[in-house]
């Protein structure tokens, strides 16, 4: 049997086959459209899985489930796309609008919370407590208590990006100003970097980007540190002490016994996890226990949120837990 994983996101919507070995066997990804109503979107998804499963010779009858991780506020007890302020116009009972249009048990989760479900699930030794952030279009995260996804009183826990680390500080998405989203994102550093750019014309970037500022990403950015472009060296160093800082809020509060960083900035962990480690250290009020949260990068990547999305049927299933040495 196979589940389909969907992770939604702010630029882009991926689908992936997934077997019972949590494997992804093959994908179908398109560009997201964040004016699209619910009702578009349901059929989206449903077009693009029916389109991943005509691909690779699967019946429609080997489909147990399709999960789906969406960028916002999913009730999991009604179904419905609460609030999701990169996608505003989708708000309604998505789980509802898809199960109206097949049979297939669907699973309505977070797509942050659905990437630390795939990133835990992908854990030998799972720890009794686990937090997931995941920097992209935004930044999200997941809380992971004793084998369980952490829901919050209204489904809605886990919005780590939403903490203010600087009072009336840059406007959010959410609405608010000051946000870690807003200063951590990779949206937020490759617009820093652009800035920066534009005051120093001899920088490695310009050559990487194709003199385009428009095409600067976050690889590129990483690649000039390692080539000790100043430019890219001051601007990671500040995306570190902003991301840092909310860091140390989540330790402080949470005192996770794993803290994994995901989402596409993850595969430049060789760079940004020294750097965050040496920061947040100085910064958590248990810096002097004799034990505390281990800071990794996710192993995942971008797979992390397909196949926790398509294995969201496992959640109420008991994890075996052990202590993280």
């Amino acid at each position: 049997m196979y589940d389909i994983g969907i992770d939604v996101g702010g630029t882009g919507i991926t689908a992936g086959l997934v077997d019972d070995q949590c494997r992804i066997l093959a994908r179908k990804s398109m560009d997201t459209d964040r004016g699209m109503t619910a009702v578009a979107l349901a059929e989206t998804l449903l077009s693009l899985s029916r389109e991943l499963i005509a691909a690779n010779g699967v019946t429609s009858a080997a489909i147990r489930s399709i999960g789906i991780g969406v960028p916002g506020t999913a009730n999991r007890e009604t179904g419905r796309l609460e609030y999701a302020n990169n996608l505003p116009n989708c708000r309604g009972n998505l789980r509802q609008l898809l199960q109206d249009r097949t049979p297939k048990k669907i699973f309505l989760e977070n797509d942050a919370n659905a990437a630390a479900w795939g990133e835990y699930l992908y854990l030998d030794r799972k720890p009794d407590s686990f937090v997931m952030v995941t920097l992209g279009t935004g930044v999200g995260g997941g809380i992971i208590q004793e084998g369980k996804i952490l829901q919050g009183v209204n489904y809605a826990a886990g919005e780590l990006g939403h903490m203010t680390i600087r009072y009336n500080g840059i406007p959010c998405s959410c609405g608010r100003r000051g946000c870690l989203e807003a200063y951590a994102s990779a949206e937020a550093l490759t617009a820093r970097a652009r800035k920066k750019m534009g005051k120093e014309k001899k920088s490695l970037l310009w050559e990487l980007c194709g003199e385009s500022p428009e095409k600067l990403n976050g690889r590129i950015i990483f690649d000039a540190y390692r080539r000790a472009d100043r430019t890219a060296v001051k601007t990671v160093k500040k995306y570190a002490e902003y991301l840092s800082e909310g860091l140390a809020n989540i330790i402080n509060i949470l005192q996770p016994q794993v803290l994994c960083i995901g989402g596409g900035i993850s595969r430049s962990g060789d760079i940004l996890i020294p750097l965050l480690q040496e920061l947040v250290k100085d910064r958590i009020y248990s810096r002097d226990s004799a034990r505390n949260t281990v800071l990794t990068a996710a192993k995942l990547d971008n797979d992390a949120g397909i196949i926790g999305a398509a294995k969201l049927g496992l959640c109420d299933v008991p994890q075996v837990l052990y202590a993280v040495k």
